[in-house]
């Protein structure tokens, strides 16, 4: 029973629960963006380009006898991706910056110096 004690003792350290939930997060955080660059953002970049050259749909799209629509939708989410990251990374240690730019206050002298001080103005004023 050692074993199995061991193991919960392990599995509900602080560290493997904010590693899972960070996974979950991320997981869904993926899931938001992959549709927000397949369903909004390709599109709008893609529907003039596709108009263009009289295709309807990207997958459609050949050189010679080579198709590679498939790899340039792939490359395209991988960049947009990359930027919404990039941008939200960004923002989010901008805010830290701003978080950190407020200067602590001044901390007083401590009881010691203090007292020093107090026998030094003492000193000085006999």
């Amino acid at each position: 029973m050692s074993f199995v004690k061991d193991f919960k003792a392990f599995a509900m350290k602080g560290n493997v629960m904010d590693l899972a939930v960070a996974v979950i997060i991320g997981a869904a955080f993926g899931a938001i963006v992959s549709s927000l660059v397949a369903d909004i953002i390709t599109p709008l970049l893609l529907t003039p380009a596709l108009n263009a050259a009289h295709l309807s749909n990207i997958k459609e799209l050949k050189w010679g006898n080579v198709t590679y629509g498939n790899f340039l939708a792939a490359v395209i989410n991988f960049i947009v991706i990359a930027l919404v990251i990039f941008a939200l990374i960004k923002s989010i240690a901008s805010m830290q910056k701003k978080k950190e730019a407020v200067p602590p206050a001044p901390a007083g002298p401590s009881s010691t110096d203090q007292l020093l001080i107090e026998i030094r103005d003492e000193l000085r004023s006999k």
